[in-house]
Parts: C-alpha cells; structure tokens; sequence
C-alpha cells in the first residue's frame, strides 16, 4: 500500500498568517465573554474553550467570563419560577438568586473548569464575590425607559461599584487562567445578580484590556435586526448610537452595547462581537485581519490604514 503525505503547506502558511498577531498580543490582556447559550451542548462548549486555551497557551493573558441565561431559565422553570425580562435584563427575587448561584457558581462554572482540566489549562474558577472581586450596591428602582414615569424594580441585581484587579492579576502573573461567574455581593454580602456583559466590561477596563470579545449566539452586531447578512464589520460608539436610535439594538444586544460603550470608555482598545455558532470564529477574529463579527472601537478614524480599507470594502 502506498500512502501519501498531506500537503503541509495550509498549516505553514496559518502558521505564518498567525505569527505577527502572536507577537504583538503576547502578554496582552484579553477578556473572552460567552453567554450560557454557548455551554447548552457539549460540542460548542469543547469548540470555544479549545480556542480559548490557544489564545492563553501563546501568552495571552485570557480572563474568561460566562453567563448562564438558558440554564438559569430552564432550572427556574423545573422548579415553577417565574422568569422576568426587561429591556434585555433579568429580575432576580431571593428564590432566583439561589437557583442563579446555583447555576452560575456550580454548573457551568465547574463544567468550563472539567475541560480546561482536560485541555491542560491551569485555570481558577471564581466569582464577584470571591477575594471582592466585584464590589457592587443592589440596583434602585429606574425608569422602564428614557423619560418613562413607569418604572422597574430589578430585585437582587447589583451596579458594579468597583474591581479589584489585584485579584485577577495575580492570577495571570502565575499562568494561572480566571474563569469568572458574574455573581457579586455587597457590602453586608447579600448576593445580587449582574449581567455578564456588564461584568466583562468592567474587568476588561479595569485591567486596561486589550481586547474584550463578546461570543453570542449572533453573527455581530446587526444592521437589520434578524437578518444574519447584514453584520457590520466596524464601528465605534457614535455608530453604537445610531443603530440604538434607529431601533437596530434590540432585547440582549441593548446592554452588550452599553456594556461595549462603558468598556472603550473605560480603558478596552478593541470590543468585538462574535459569534460561537461558527468554527473557530474566536481565532478567525483574533489572529486574520478580515475577522468575522464586528469590531468596536472609540472612533474609526483612529483604525490603521488596513483596517480603514477592510472597514470600506465590507461597509
């Protein structure tokens, strides 16, 4: 029998592709956030933590954030929990805060723990509350929206107040990778439940992060909400504003915009929204030019000129 060798030549030519993000983001700090529709099946979950521990294993510095809606929604739901959406945000009552511990401490956090286990990443699993983390107040009651006189109590869902990136840091210095669930408490440690986009940015600027990448179920930000081809490539927060006033940003993208707004403004170079849905698209959007979902920045005119010409030819 004769067997042939496979052509070598793809691998050496992505290797090289590769090779001058590599230097440029070693020892950079990254902030990787999935929302819990990424961990529902085995295979997406083993997909994006693969990516994850290519970024951490080439000198990264990879925090990853989660969330867990999807979980969150079905155990409430086994249990005869009523859940409450407003404007894309979740109200959290003292049953649900359990489930949401539950939920986020527990399940998805270990289970991201068992495959960077497996995958020989030396990761720590941790949340808000840990070390204070996160130091937050629980939310007052705020208007359902601009101008409203009717407003809404969000329960046991905390504002960030504070970082405390020592925490983080120390962490990365010992090649050790964070893996965040976004529970937090206050001051007398009542738990209170907080977005995980919120979360991300706020480490993410917090740390003066290079990248914050946002993995959803979305291909990126969309011109037109529900149709999947029309993803802008770039924007920056004045753009952010436009889509919000035309109507583009609906239900869970509305506080990813405010969260990719508070992260620029915070001290995040680049924010961009992926999807998870797609093969390797974490890599594709970190390590090629042309990316797949969309890229945020402060302003478009501060982009190289490579990247003013990519933003052109897909605007």
């Amino acid at each position: 029998m004769i067997m042939s060798r496979p052509d070598p030549s793809v691998a050496v030519r992505a290797l090289k592709s590769a090779a001058p993000y590599i230097r440029m983001y070693k020892n950079k700090v990254f902030v990787i956030k999935a929302g819990g529709a990424v961990f529902s099946d085995e295979i997406s979950t083993r997909g994006l933590i693969e990516q994850v521990a290519i970024l951490h294993q080439v000198g990264i510095k990879t925090v990853l954030v989660h969330g867990g809606g999807p979980q969150l929604d079905s155990l409430q739901a086994s249990l005869g929990i009523d859940t409450r959406m407003v404007n894309g945000r979740r109200v959290t009552d003292q049953k649900s805060i359990d489930v949401t511990s539950m939920v986020l401490n527990g399940l998805i956090n270990t289970r991201i723990l068992g495959i960077c286990r497996e995958l020989d990443i030396e990761a720590i699993g941790l949340s808000g509350v840990d070390a204070g983390l996160i130091r937050a107040h629980k939310r007052p009651p705020v208007p359902v929206s601009a101008g409203s006189s009717e407003t809404v109590d969000y329960g046991l869902v905390g504002d960030i107040d504070s970082v405390n990136t020592m925490v983080i840091e120390k962490l990365l210095a010992d090649g050790l990778m964070p893996v965040v669930s976004p529970l937090s408490a206050d001051s007398n440690g009542t738990l209170l439940n907080i977005n995980a986009d919120t979360v991300a940015a706020a480490i993410g600027g917090a740390l003066a992060a290079e990248k914050l990448v946002l993995c959803t179920g979305a291909p990126g930000i969309l011109e037109r909400v529900g149709d999947p081809r029309s993803v802008i490539s770039f924007t920056d927060i004045q753009g952010l504003k436009r889509l919000r006033d035309q109507g583009s940003l609906k239900d869970g993208m509305l506080p990813k915009a405010l969260a990719i707004e508070n992260a620029i403004r915070g001290g995040v170079r680049r924010v961009h929204v992926i999807t998870y849905k797609s093969a390797d698209s974490l890599l594709a959007e970190i390590f090629t030019n042309e990316g797949t979902g969309t890229l945020v920045v402060a302003d478009l005119k501060a982009l190289s000129p490579a990247e003013q010409q990519s933003a052109a030819a897909n605007a």
